[in-house]
């Protein structure tokens, strides 16, 4: 079954990644576009009905899902209005900033039978999905520390020509690069580990002082008997990424598009970078939307619903810790 459905927003993200995942053939069967929305420009894409608002989208085609690809500071709106005029939904993430926006559109998407899905589609890195089938083995046995960093120069700039980025402006953007690549870490990190015990973390700016963000966070999350430690910043000298899960056989290490894993069971290197090349970013969405369609002809809302409500519960958690001074439990 096909479904159809509107794309508001069409900056970078919706351009280099969702339109090239709706053309794919993996994708082009279950859903298509039938219109796009936003107002910062007058035309559309190719013949697609364009319009200037989402309600003016909704009445004109009637769609099956809305996917909103607009900075964060407007997600809750669009997700509540969609959902209101019965739309499934898949939102870039965060879908929510705080427990009680989440459990509001929870609340609606549930009354209405719709599906809410985030685009937590890190899940689908190549890189991530075979150190997973690594801890899944236990090939480094019982992993028990887990660390990553994130190295930028500065905040995304997208399709802003300005000196600040829609990213670095709390009205936009709901917060900083904990909100932006921090939300992948943290629905990566629970995947593997569950939710955990307690959250403690800090926050500030070193080097971007228009930004009215942080630029760099440190977060820790307790699971008890293991511990999941983030540091991103958007102040580093240059890009890179680092990721290391530590077990009592061995190590799994992450750095740039290699992956390594050493320990009592031999040593393994695989070199994911081709598929870590931007250009490729687009396939981690082709599997997302696969599960956006089958959630849609299931009527399955709890998975997501439930992804959502655990992704905002650390992110308001650690805010709240920042605030405080204080380690935050859950």
């Amino acid at each position: 079954m096909t479904h159809r459905g509107i794309l508001v927003g069409l900056g970078n993200i919706a351009r280099q990644s969702h339109l090239p995942a709706f053309a794919d053939p993996a994708t082009a069967g279950r859903l298509t576009l039938v219109g796009t929305v936003d107002p910062s420009t007058a035309d559309g894409l190719g013949n697609l009905p364009h319009f200037q608002t989402l309600e003016a989208a909704i009445d004109s085609v009637s769609p099956d899902f809305v996917d909103i690809c607009t900075p964060t500071g407007t997600h809750v709106a669009l997700v509540r209005a969609a959902l209101n005029r019965g739309s499934h939904v898949i939102c870039e993430k965060p879908v929510a900033l705080t427990v009680a926006e989440a459990d509001e559109l929870g609340g609606l998407a549930r009354a209405g039978r719709r599906v809410l899905m985030p685009c937590h589609q890190y899940r689908f890195n190549p890189a991530w999905q075979q150190l997973r089938r690594w801890l899944d083995e236990g090939v480094i046995g019982r992993w028990h520390l887990a660390e990553f960093h994130v190295y930028r120069l500065a905040a995304d700039g997208g399709a802003d020509s300005g000196a600040v980025p829609w990213r670095a402006q709390r009205d936009q953007s709901g917060g900083g690069i904990l909100v932006d690549h921090g939300t992948h870490l943290i629905y990566q990190l629970l995947d593997v580990a569950g939710m955990p015990k307690a959250v403690q973390s800090w926050s500030g700016t070193l080097r971007h002082h228009a930004y009215d963000v942080e630029d760099t966070a440190q977060l820790l999350l307790d699971f008890g008997d293991r511990l999941g430690t983030f540091f991103l910043t958007w102040a580093a000298d240059r890009r890179d990424t680092r990721i290391r899960f530590i077990g009592e056989d061995g190590c799994i290490e992450w750095t740039g598009g290699i992956l390594r894993r050493t320990g009592r069971r031999g040593e393994e290197t695989v070199d994911f970078t081709p598929e870590l090349d931007k250009r490729s970013y687009y396939r981690w969405f082709v599997k997302l939307f696969q599960e956006f369609a089958a959630a849609i002809d299931t009527g399955d809302l709890d998975p997501s619903l439930a992804d959502i409500g655990r992704v905002t519960r650390v992110l308001e958690a650690a805010y709240l810790s920042h605030q405080g001074a204080s380690r935050i439990p859950l």
